[in-house]
């Protein structure tokens, strides 16, 4: 199936569904302030369950292709896809990303983003930052008529110009209909892989570039078959939003 344009009736289902995975992650971020290190990442996970369910709501990762935990909770080396696990506690000095999906009313709302338990350090911060900015940047290509290879060009000349790389084994992707979409948003660029796709007025789409200190390479843990970590055990971080081309540029629904 191609790319969908969204009705305005779908738009507003999804603006919904965005906004409670963005409350949700409202929710949790005085919790990992707080207590971050007095709570299991399970604990977090069924935390989070409880908020999205009580809305309403269902968790979109919840044994989806056989995925177990309702959210991914990914620490300092871990790309993506962490499992949450009461036998897991975040430390002062993590960075961890905590990736919220919700389906409510049936429609889908995707959002990531990065918190650092306690004082972290100075290598740290700045890999966060340049993540956070490398999602600004892709959500500043997003106007009608661009082509979606734009995204993946600009982020990959901000972070490698300043020492980070990219990861090019996952990428964004459409949705609000459903939980992945056509079309694939690559964060890396290669002139060779260009894509010429142009966004049109209704589409929404992710975009959740994923950031390296040291090589791109993600490696996938053999045993539970999800969690991907950096090769070379450095850190790595992410954000996300949800994103609706309109008229006039992007509307971040996650925010």
């Amino acid at each position: 199936m191609g790319i969908i344009v969204k009705t305005d009736e779908q738009i507003e289902g999804i603006r919904k569904s965005c906004q409670l995975a963005a409350d949700a992650l409202n929710f949790i971020e005085p919790i990992l302030r707080e207590q971050g290190t007095q709570i299991s990442t399970g604990e977090l996970d069924r935390m989070l369950d409880r908020y999205i369910r009580d809305a309403g709501a269902i968790p979109a990762p919840l044994n989806y292709l056989g995925f177990p935990k309702s959210t991914c909770i990914s620490i300092n080396e871990v790309i993506c896809h962490g499992i949450p696990s009461d036998a897991q506690y975040l430390q002062f000095g993590d960075i961890v990303n905590v990736d919220v999906t919700t389906v409510l009313n049936g429609y889908y709302g995707d959002t990531s983003r990065m918190f650092a338990i306690g004082d972290i350090s100075e290598e740290a911060s700045r890999l966060m930052s340049v993540a956070k900015d490398c999602l600004d940047i892709g959500v500043c290509c997003v106007r009608p008529g661009t082509c979606f290879g734009e995204i993946g060009k600009k982020i990959t000349e901000h972070a490698t110009a300043r020492g980070y790389s990219v990861v090019s084994q996952f990428c964004g992707h459409g949705t609000g209909i459903r939980f992945h979409e056509e079309p694939q948003i690559n964060h890396f660029h290669e002139p060779s892989e260009y894509d010429h796709r142009r966004m049109e007025v209704g589409m929404v789409f992710t975009i959740e570039p994923m950031i390296n200190l040291g090589l791109p390479r993600a490696i996938i843990d053999s045993q539970d078959r999800w969690t991907a970590r950096t090769c070379d055990g450095k850190l790595s971080a992410q954000y996300e939003h949800t994103i609706l081309v309109t008229e006039y540029g992007a509307e971040v629904l996650t925010k």
